[in-house]
């Protein structure tokens, strides 16, 4: 960020995204940057991973919250890039993505196996 693009508080802006073409909020943070926010959507905190909730200020900035767990009535905003149907999604849980390729591996393993042979087995006569 230039000198001259110092956040004014309470300066919100709306910037056309250039992947989709939507509309995005351009939102001071405290750290004096800006962040992309997908306009008019607030969720409740709890469903979002800690490092993505961002929280909005008095003033009119912005703070990621990564308080865990969050008050269950907390609201937050998330990143334009998170709801872009034309972006990439970040790794937001690493633990299911490796789960969700080890659950791949193990499924081409099983398919691969050749299904067990039964011997025919001649049960005895009980009664």
């Amino acid at each position: 960020m230039g000198a001259d693009e110092v956040p004014r508080l309470g300066g919100k802006q709306t910037f056309t995204c250039p992947f989709c073409g939507l509309p995005q909020d351009r939102v001071p943070t405290l750290e004096q940057d800006w962040v992309l926010l997908e306009p008019g959507v607030d969720v409740l905190a709890h469903l979002v991973p800690a490092e993505y909730r961002w929280i909005g200020l008095s003033d009119g900035r912005v703070t990621v919250y990564a308080v865990c767990p969050p008050d269950s009535s907390q609201r937050c905003r998330i990143e334009h890039r998170l709801a872009c149907s034309e972006q990439q999604l970040p790794d937001l849980w690493p633990w299911l993505t490796v789960l969700r390729g080890e659950n791949a591996r193990r499924t081409a393993r099983e398919s691969s196996a050749a299904p067990p042979v039964l011997a025919e087995v001649e049960l005895p006569d009980v009664g």
